[in-house]
């Protein structure tokens, strides 16, 4: 086997998710210039490294070293010194901080950084806080190469690797070695096949309890991942026979461990044995009990004249309302719980704003959520008086018990005599648990949503299931108003929902259809029209009032490719701008950023008008912002959130961003846009359905655009199919109010 070992001159090309890099280096004694390729996750210009492998010939590029095993070597030169600390691997050092590096220590500033680092402080500019930074750094590099080395032999990219290791830390290969199938648990996008590979490498039989037992589990979280509350145990095991390839005896053992052990729980119901993962079965339990007390509480405050308390509300607002939302007003001052759902221009935010002036007429104190920033900001918006997340309502943080959690409760309850909550559509179970927990008897709960929209990401169907239930009042507001019958957006979203096909290219309108039969059409029509043709026609900001919604992911006008594309023409790589590569996404100085996944523990920080600072904690699904710096030095990418929040990301939370440019209608619930742009083909019936487009469709306020193919659009509109989620809230409901179930 050949040996080289040499300086690291330049990263030619680096695959992030596997490592997979090609590399030249100048190999010590010759001086020659050597490329060499292969999996180096960590390897930085600068680097001196020492490399075994074997020499091939390239057809198009010719001879290159083939590494099979690799080890980094402190560089030995003051030059090859200064290359490496300044290569972005230490954070906190830059080039003119290692050149003074170098130059105090000379050939020693590597061990004094590793074994004597308080003497980082004779260096000009080098503070306590920075000198921890660098020796932390450094020592975290040596130990993360060992975990790396240790994880991508049993076939894990770099990309997860970083994860795991962040996650478990020093402890990433004992625990791993122990029960690799928590990482199907632990880290998002690692599933039970590739736990199970590590397992196998690491001699875990296939017959194992242990294996079996972490299959069931890993089948009931992908469960909740599309939604569902439970999944019927016939189902459960005919998923996990397939899964697991294991005799059904073996399951079933597993099943039955794991519900007697209080990892699950089974419930018979009239059709099937249910399982369910503990903390949903419990939510969704909870739920309906406390949804029953909050409706049934004698304490509510009781309204004299309601009549003329409406009619006199009306008079100030210079308003006269329907009967539906006569209706919904009234039921709001009679009631403790109370659902208003209705399509847009049909008068929630009317209906919303006079049962906040009748509340705060009486002198009680109202509370305003929403599930996301954006939802909450807009409410903020409609109603003139401040709403927040509900996670914000919640006061979700630090706990004593140094763990997140919702700080109201049962035991410290929400402060105020109504609680109302926009977008219920979006709940999902384990918030609303969690929400009604801090909710008093005695205080009203008014839900307001629509129905029709795409159900909430995460499991559960909580706004369809009350309803359904038939226990919980209801007010459907239907009537569509002369002002909201104005605009073809309004008009084409009710009849979209009603199944009808929508009226296009209404001349003077603010709904268009632009037909394009090819997908490579669509998307250079989706491109024009977002750089030249809709600035022209409207005066729009092509990133800040423009919105790509795409069905899909994947495919030629999937999000994916979208942004790949908007990106070139909407933000193009210039010297001034800052970049940084993760995956298969550059992320660039001034891109459109979306967050998404749930970060509670993620900080911000928010400048106010007086120049006051303030800070907090979490960051959510959904929110969008733009990326305003990268520093290479500390690592770190910044993003400014729509809500004026500031957040200083580390490179390693990366995964946690893409591009925003384009989003899928799924993360656009809860959002409005000035303009969306809709680009629409053939696609899987399952994914391409009415309220799929209805709900894309109610993300604007001006204009609509439709691209692509005329027929799509004719069986999305006729595609009624709303996908099953296991979910029993409506029978629990039920169940709590005494009914017999048929």
């Amino acid at each position: 086997m050949a040996e080289i070992t040499g300086i690291v001159e330049e990263i030619v090309f680096r695959n992030e998710d596997n490592g997979f890099s090609v590399i030249d280096i100048r190999e010590e004694g010759t001086g020659q210039m050597v490329t060499a390729v292969g999996s180096f996750p960590f390897i930085s210009q600068g680097e001196r490294i020492r490399l075994e492998g074997e020499w091939v010939n390239h057809p198009d590029y010719g001879p290159q070293f083939k590494m099979i095993n690799y080890s980094s070597a402190a560089p030995s030169t003051v030059t090859g010194l200064i290359n490496y600390l300044s290569s972005g691997l230490i954070k906190g050092v830059g080039e003119a901080t290692a050149r003074k590096l170098v130059d105090h220590f000379g050939l020693d500033v590597l061990d004094i950084i590793q074994f004597n680092p308080q003497r980082l402080l004779e260096v000009d500019g080098i503070g306590e806080a920075r000198a921890e930074m660098i020796a932390s750094s450094f020592s975290e590099q040596k130990e993360i190469r060992e975990v790396m080395i240790f994880l991508q032999s049993h076939g894990i990219s770099t990309t997860f690797a970083l994860k795991i290791y962040k996650l478990y830390g020093s402890n990433t290969i004992e625990l791993v070695r122990q029960n690799p199938y928590r990482l199907a648990e632990d880290i998002a996008g690692i599933g039970f096949k590739t736990a199970d590979r590590i397992a196998r490498s690491l001699g875990i039989d296939l017959d194992s309890p242990h294996r079996a037992a972490a299959g069931v589990r890993y089948i009931l979280s992908e469960a909740a991942l599309d939604g569902h509350n439970f999944l019927p145990k016939e189902t459960l095991m005919e998923k996990a026979v397939k899964l697991l390839g294991i005799d059904q005896a073996l399951i079933e053992n597993a099943v039955t461990n794991l519900a007697l052990t209080h990892s699950i729980v089974m419930e018979q119901t009239d059709e099937f044995i249910a399982v369910y993962r503990v903390g949903l079965y419990q939510a969704e339990a909870s739920a309906a009990r406390m949804l029953r007390d909050l409706a049934a509480a004698g304490p509510i405050r009781q309204f004299k004249n309601i009549e003329k308390s409406v009619k006199r509300i009306e008079r100030k607002n210079h308003i006269e309302l329907a009967d539906q939302q006569r209706e919904a007003v009234c039921k709001a001052m009679q009631h403790g719980v109370l659902v208003i759902t209705g399509g847009p221009g049909t008068g929630k935010t009317t209906t919303l704003n006079c049962i906040i002036d009748l509340f705060e007429q009486e002198g009680m104190e109202v509370e305003l959520a929403a599930p996301t920033g954006r939802a909450a900001k807009r409410m903020t918006e409609t109603t003139g008086r401040e709403a927040r997340t509900i996670h914000r309502l919640l006061e979700y943080g630090y706990g004593d018990d140094q763990e997140y959690s919702f700080h109201l409760d049962e035991d410290n309850p929400i402060k105020a005599d109504a609680v109302i909550i926009d977008e219920m559509s979006m709940v999902d179970t384990l918030l609303f648990y969690h929400l009604l927990k801090a909710i008093p008897q005695g205080t009203r709960l008014i839900m307001v949503g629509d129905v029709d929209q795409l159900p909430s990401v995460g499991p559960g169907n909580v706004l369809r299931d009350i309803i359904q239930s038939g226990v919980i009042p209801v007010v459907k507001l239907t009537e569509i108003f002369r002002q909201a019958r104005e605009s073809m957006i309004i008009v084409n979203a009710h009849l979209i929902n009603h199944g009808e096909k929508p009226l296009l290219n209404v001349k003077g309108r603010d709904f268009f259809f632009d037909k394009r039969e090819s997908v490579s059409e669509i998307l250079n029509t989706v491109v024009d029209l977002v750089t030249r043709r809709l600035p022209g026609f409207g005066n729009y900001d092509s990133i800040r009032h423009i919105q790509v919604l795409a069905p899909m992911r994947k495919g030629i006008i999937g999000v994916n490719n979208l942004n790949a594309e908007l990106q070139k023409v909407l933000n193009p790589p210039s010297p001034e701008k800052k970049e940084r590569a993760y995956g298969h996404i550059v992320f660039r100085q001034g891109d459109k950023v979306m967050q998404i996944k749930n970060n509670y523990k993620l900080g911000w920080t928010r400048d106010d008008e007086d120049g006051d600072t303030y800070e907090g904690e979490g960051v959510f699904n959904g929110d969008l912002g733009f990326i305003t710096d990268i520093d290479k030095e500390e690592q770190t990418l910044t993003v400014l959130f729509d809500d004026d929040k500031k957040v200083v990301y580390d490179f390693s939370q990366l995964d946690e961003l893409e591009l925003a440019y384009a989003v899928s209608i799924h993360k656009s619930q809860g959002c409005e846009f000035p303009v969306v742009v809709i680009p629409l083909a053939d696609g899987p019936p399952m994914l391409m359905t009415r309220n799929l487009l209805y709900t894309g469709v109610t993300r604007a306020k001006e204009l609509v655009v439709l691209v692509g193919r005329e027929r799509t659009i004719e069986k999305m509109v006729a595609n009624n199919h709303i996908a099953k989620r296991y979910s029993s809230l409506d029978v629990r409901l039920k169940q709590a109010y005494g009914m017999t179930l048929t």
